[in-house]
């Protein structure tokens, strides 16, 4: 009777379990599968019957407006690709050999090094020192370098880095050097395989940070060809808002605002910017739930 109770509170857990986990799959796709809505649904429809899941009237206008110009879209994706692809790498490779560096016991300096690193994530110079920086002394005004640099380190994934490979035998780094293994040798033949789960969850979270990077863009980027997809959108958007809020002196130049697709515009500029990661991300899933255990930091 205690082995059937129990049986049945077990499958009662796991049905609240599984209906919570349905509901929350559903309140984060609903939003998504909205937006695609909106973005597919006809302008003046819109203004008559608000956003709703299926389209009132089908449209693909504001695609048409947004690819009339292929050029700009595809030269800002080939910008952000390169920032994306480039950056990543070089993150990973700085991130994991400092990480590497203040794992190893046998370093006298890795606990200096490490309150080093930590104290960085307390202050910052600000905006204008950056700024100075970057277009007096480093000279990367209008350069994709400019985008790339200041986020190409993060102090928070070094440490969660140094976690993950604290946790991987000294032993294992002794018998290496025994054999006669150089330093780099043992880092790259080694340490980095034994890495790849934390290298990969940590990659996916740079890769975003990298493709959804816009400020610095803003600040750095003045040259047309050099625009990446983010501040492209920033652009669009801003010019949409002042389209709206200036109607009447756009009217008064002869030009019909009626046409133009501004909300779904929006929706649609959404899903050409959003959906590439979107696709990427569950490809890296079986590691990135197999490194979600990195966090875990040791001093």
């Amino acid at each position: 009777m205690n082995t059937a109770t129990t049986s049945l509170s077990n499958r009662k857990g796991n049905i609240v379990i599984h209906l919570f986990f349905v509901l929350l799959s559903v309140a984060i796709i609903a939003p998504f599968l909205l937006i695609v809505s909106v973005s597919l649904t006809d302008e003046k429809a819109l203004a008559e019957h608000g956003y709703s899941f299926i389209p009132a009237r089908f449209s693909v206008l504001a695609y048409e407006f947004i690819l009339q110009s292929p050029g700009v879209l595809l030269r800002a994706y080939g910008n952000t690709i390169f920032i994306t692809i480039v950056g990543t790498l070089l993150s990973l490779l700085l991130t994991s050999m400092i990480a590497y560096v203040i794992s190893r016991r046998d370093y006298k300096w890795r606990v200096q090094l490490t309150v080093y690193i930590f104290f960085t994530m307390l202050f910052s110079g600000g905006l204008v020192p950056f700024y100075i920086l970057m277009t007096q002394y480093l000279h990367l005004k209008d350069s994709l370098w400019a985008i790339i640099l200041p986020g190409m380190l993060s102090p928070f994934y070094v440490l969660i880095m140094k976690g993950f490979m604290g946790k991987i035998p000294y032993e294992l780094i002794e018998s290496t050097k025994v054999d006669g293994a150089s330093e780099w040798r043992i880092f790259f033949m080694m340490i980095l395989p034994l890495s790849t789960p934390a290298l990969t969850t940590l990659g996916l979270f740079i890769a975003f940070n990298y493709w959804n990077e816009w400020f610095n863009a803003l600040l750095f980027i003045d040259n047309d060809k050099l625009v990446p997809l983010q501040l492209l959108l920033v652009r669009i958007m801003n010019t949409l808002d002042f389209l709206r809020n200036n109607s009447q002196y756009i009217q008064s130049l002869g030009l019909d605002m009626s046409q133009l697709p501004g909300e779904s515009m929006r929706m649609a500029l959404v899903i050409l910017v959003a959906g590439p990661m979107m696709f990427i991300f569950p490809f890296f899933q079986k590691y990135f739930v197999q490194g979600m255990t990195v966090g875990s930091l040791k001093g």
